[in-house]
């Protein structure tokens, strides 16, 4: 049934005019699943997307949820990134450290 739903939501975004998508980027770009840039001066950011067909969007989160959970591909290639541990900025860590406070 899910299988059904995401394939059919896939090929309703692409349409009868499959010809327009000339790769990915264009795809995902029509889906609303890549970032758009929000640069200011030297600082580089992205933002979330909001535009696109959104049933695209959910259907693209749910293959990546299921890949991320049984496709062996997918865990080998994320498991380096989910094994590191976050840093904290280091203004959080710098105000919460014992060796960097001030004494009265």
């Amino acid at each position: 049934m899910a299988l059904t739903r995401t394939s059919q939501e896939l090929l309703v975004t692409v349409g009868e005019t499959p010809g327009r998508l000339r790769s990915e980027a264009a795809f995902a770009m029509l889906c609303g699943f890549e970032p758009l840039p929000a640069s200011s001066g030297r600082t580089q950011r992205h933002r979330l997307n909001q535009g696109g067909d959104q049933g695209a969007n959910s259907a693209l989160y749910r293959i990546v949820l299921c890949r991320l959970r049984w496709d062996e591909r997918t865990k080998h290639s994320t498991a380096p990134r989910s094994a590191s541990p976050r840093r904290r900025s280091s203004a959080v860590s710098s105000g919460t450290s014992p060796a960097r406070s001030t004494r009265s």
